[in-house]
């Protein structure tokens, strides 16, 4: 729930509230939260019947090595790369979007130098030995409970239903177009917001009884944030009106949060809460990058990426070109975003979370349910602890998701090409990934290496022993 929560309510209720064009706006928090749902039934079976750590590069290879070797997984970590710095620019732009509040002439200019300082510091941080890394979320999870927290109790204390539910005329009519554009937008935003619900199947091998604890803690963390979430969104707009969150000159187009409390309890209490805001946004990508920089080097230490993400600095141990190299990404997408979106069409956030959501659809999210179809019919002997209820309509509702975010993402954001962003960078990663295997001898340059680690060792558990010891 920490990693889902971070920045992101506090920057996207204006960005949904644009996509609908209203307060109806609640759709599209529904809508992301019975994605993450959907898909996470898929997680959660994959999670609980290969508890590796890795989470979808696990079930990749497991999945994909019979016709295509290595080059799934290999192709996951490579969007990996590309998606996780996205992430992570959200926060920094967030973070920049809510200093503004509190340094009102902050420019352009100024702006970009300030979130390229605050990735500096942050890989500075990085650039140790990282100890206490519990506590830090621990105390990232506080922040952002009663920043939370501190906006809905205010909501409360000045909330008119006819601001909330006052919805315009005709808000939701099935049979216009622009309508389903907007709903694939703000579809879009709402599954970037739940995002995170599947971090404990990334931490699978360290998680005690996993074939209980992931499935209860993916959807149970879905279910509690979608709460949370509602009660920001209608919360707010019945404080804020939604025209304001509309007008790229009013303060509640970009630090919401901020507005909602300078109405209700004054410019104070909004300067103290931002404040606890650009903590949150911090500590995401503190995070973020802390854990994205790991996923190269643990491909890599298993022979499905270039070695040289594998190797840790000497002295204090940690993966120095992933760090590097996500620090590099993160600060390219932040800058790219805030020129590319510099106009109200295209806001930095839309451009970054279209263009992230676009780069995960075709190899982690529609792969991925391929996956659990595939490794039921080539491992059906595999220990399922969960199987997904209703198998396969979950897994069918979701593929029908991620296409609709997919298929739409050009439409909703003309200029922006996300489609064609995300192919190039996967052809990219095709053609990484000959050069890579023709290095490694791997498929296509070299046999395909089938290898069922799970179902192996779930098949050597339940042999017996043999009498007399190794000795007999």
């Amino acid at each position: 729930m920490s990693q889902m929560c971070g920045i992101g309510p506090f920057v996207t209720i204006p960005l949904m509230v644009a996509a609908f064009g209203g307060p109806q706006a609640v759709i599209g928090w529904i809508a992301g939260a019975v994605l993450a749902l959907v898909d996470g039934l898929v997680w959660a079976e994959l999670g609980a019947a290969l508890p590796g750590a890795g989470g979808s590069y696990v079930y990749l290879r497991e999945a994909f090595q019979y016709r295509t070797g290595r080059l799934m997984p290999f192709l996951f970590v490579w969007t990996a790369m590309l998606f996780i710095p996205l992430i992570m620019s959200t926060g920094v732009q967030g973070l920049v979007q809510y200093l503004a509040y509190l340094w009102p002439d902050l420019t352009t200019g100024q702006g970009d130098a300030v979130g390229v300082a605050v990735l500096a510091l942050v890989v500075l941080l990085l650039w140790r030995k990282v100890e206490n890394v519990g506590r830090i979320t621990v105390a990232m999870w506080a922040v952002m409970i009663l920043s939370v927290g501190l906006v809905i109790l205010a909501c409360c204390t000045d909330f008119h239903p006819a601001r909330a539910f006052g919805w315009p005329a005709h808000a939701v009519e099935l049979t216009h177009g622009q309508f389903w554009t907007g709903f694939a937008a703000g579809l879009t935003i709402g599954i970037y917001d739940y995002l995170g619900y599947n971090t404990t199947a990334y931490l699978g091998a360290e998680v005690k009884d996993p074939g209980r604890v992931l499935p209860r803690s993916i959807l149970l963390s879905i279910v509690a944030i979608m709460g949370i979430y509602l009660l920001m969104q209608v919360g707010v707009l019945g404080v804020v009106p939604w025209q304001d969150m509309l007008d790229p000159g009013n303060v509640a187009s970009k630090s919401v949060a901020s507005a909602v409390l300078e109405r209700t309890w004054g410019k104070g209490a909004a300067d103290v809460v931002t404040g606890l805001i650009l903590i949150t946004a911090f500590a995401s990508v503190y995070t973020g990058l802390l854990g994205g920089s790991r996923v190269p080097q643990d491909a890599a230490r298993d022979g499905m990426f270039f070695r040289s993400f594998g190797r840790l600095h000497p002295k204090h141990g940690f993966p120095v070109l992933g760090l590097v190299a996500m620090g590099v990404i993160t600060a390219g997408g932040f800058l790219f975003a805030r020129h590319i979106g510099s106009s109200a069409a295209h806001p930095p956030l839309t451009v970054l979370i279209t263009l992230l959501t676009s780069v995960m659809v075709i190899v982690q999210a529609l792969a991925q349910i391929a996956a659990l179809t595939v490794l039921r019919r080539r491992q059906p002997g595999l220990a399922r602890p969960y199987r997904m209820w209703l198998y396969p309509l979950p897994s069918l509702l979701a593929a029908v998701g991620w296409l609709v975010i997919y298929g739409y993402g050009d439409r909703a954001n003309p200029g922006v090409h996300p489609i064609e962003w995300s192919l190039a960078w996967v052809g990219l990663g095709c053609a990484a990934y000959l050069v890579w295997s023709k290095k490694e001898a791997a498929w296509p340059f070299g046999p395909r290496e089938i290898r069922e680690e799970y179902l192996t060792a779930q098949q050597a558990a339940r042999q017996p022993a043999r009498p007399g010891g190794a000795g007999a």
